[in-house]
């Protein structure tokens, strides 16, 4: 690509530059900059304004399956013919998507599914931890409240789902309580239409996603490293060492070790370096609305119809569906409706609803459902963080703490093998 130099100025250099500020990007910084290196973030939106914003606000490593699971063949033929389904694949002739669909369909065995929960679920008991550290420390709160998640079936086959997800996540030392219908009606009052039951994970947290990108960034500057919005890349400088520098809308940035933290956008970016990162990208929507009547009293995971349910300060957030796309940020008001349609066979949701705030947004998925997270061979002065699927905020403090780990040849406190960039 040939394009004029952006500007004559001197370059910006630092330690570490890293490409993308999202909460993952935010958490590696935070995590850089508290161990001392010279750290510059740059996005070409505003930090946190991306998929990070729309996130259900969950901490919870109970929530950790990936997304290729056993018995998922026959379901993803099924829901590619129906567009509410809660896992909706676009289709459309693409050797991109043909080659990502291969590997997804590769990934559903019990062996790479039980290795997938093992790391998912690791890099999640991490960042609980992690979580609840800074919101002792920090001065800028980001609502971070530990009432724990309720999986609620409204019937056997989702009530079975539930249990084999409790059973799953407790080889890793998550604790779950399977409970009948009786039982969950009377913990959770706003369950107000049929269901068989739930299982409550107590350990659980949420917190509110856009504050916690906020207090990342805070956190990040207060250690020195500096946060540049609207700082889109055109291209890299290569040299003998691997990348020199990056080339973007607002000059030249120089670096010693480049981090991708590009959520969907990083086959794209990779593309550019003449990288294969095989993420696509998930859309997703989230509805902010009035409260119930009841209201719930701590999220919820509607199992069957896998909507999220978050309560917050004087309203409540719906979200679920993903639809796998080539970068379509289209807005579909059908995959809305389904949203509240699911949400209204658990609770008294009304028939008109007042939507605050509606968003759809592209979180990043990889073929068997674990983020990359390490170095590439072809660069050796690069790291990957990308891929977290629905679960970039509850494994993001995790994920930072590994990247800088890596960035800066320590120890890591979890095995990196299971995210390794070169595994595809």
């Amino acid at each position: 690509m040939n394009i004029a130099p952006t500007n004559h100025l001197a370059p910006i250099k630092s330690d570490i530059l890293i490409v993308g500020a999202g909460v993952i990007g935010l958490a590696a910084a935070y995590e850089l900059s508290k161990a001392g290196a010279k750290v510059v973030v740059i996005d070409k939106f505003e930090p946190g304004l991306g998929c990070s914003y729309g996130n259900a606000g969950w901490i919870t490593p109970c929530f950790a399956m990936p997304l290729p699971m056993p018995g998922m063949l026959f379901k993803s033929f099924r829901w590619l013919l129906d567009p509410e389904s809660p896992l909706y694949i676009k289709p459309e002739f693409s050797s991109t998507l043909i080659s990502w669909l291969l590997r997804f369909l590769a990934s559903m065995t019990e062996k790479k599914m039980l290795a997938s929960v093992d790391a998912l679920t690791q890099l999640s008991i991490q960042s609980l931890d992690l979580y609840k550290q800074l919101s002792m420390s920090t001065e800028k709160p980001f609502s971070f409240e530990q009432k724990g998640l309720f999986m609620v079936a409204q019937s056997d086959d989702g009530l079975k789902y539930a249990r084999s997800e409790m059973e799953l996540v407790a080889r890793n030392g998550v604790p779950g309580k399977l409970m009948n219908e009786e039982e969950a009606r009377a913990f959770e009052p706003s369950l107000t239409k049929r269901i068989k039951g739930g299982v409550f994970f107590s350990n659980e947290a949420h917190a509110e996603p856009l504050q916690v990108t906020q207090c990342l960034a805070h956190e990040a500057e207060k250690l020195g490293a500096r946060i540049l919005s609207k700082t889109e890349v055109i291209d890299f400088t290569l040299g003998s060492k691997g990348i020199q520098a990056a080339r973007t809308t607002r000059g030249v940035f120089e670096a010693e070790q480049f981090v991708l933290a590009t959520g969907s956008w990083s086959l794209r970016m990779g593309q550019t370096l003449g990288l294969n990162i095989p993420v696509l990208g998930g859309k997703g929507y989230a509805i902010i609305t009035d409260p119930l009547t009841p209201n719930p009293q701590r999220p919820m995971m509607l199992v069957e119809k896998k909507v999220a349910v978050t309560p917050r300060n004087g309203t409540l957030r719906l979200a679920g569906t993903l639809e796998l796309v080539n970068q379509d940020e289209t807005f579909t008001t059908r995959r809305v409706e389904a949203i509240v349609r699911g949400a209204r066979e658990f609770m008294n949701v009304p028939d008109t609803i007042r939507y605050h705030e509606i968003w759809r947004g592209l979180r990043p998925c990889t073929p068997d459902g674990v983020p990359i997270i390490g170095r590439t061979a072809r660069y050796p002065n690069l790291i990957v963080a990308t891929g977290h699927q629905m679960l970039g905020l509850q494994s993001a403090t995790g994920s930072g703490k590994l990247v800088s780990d890596l960035t800066l040849g320590r120890p890591t406190d979890v095995d990196p093998k299971p995210y390794r960039a070169d595994r595809f």
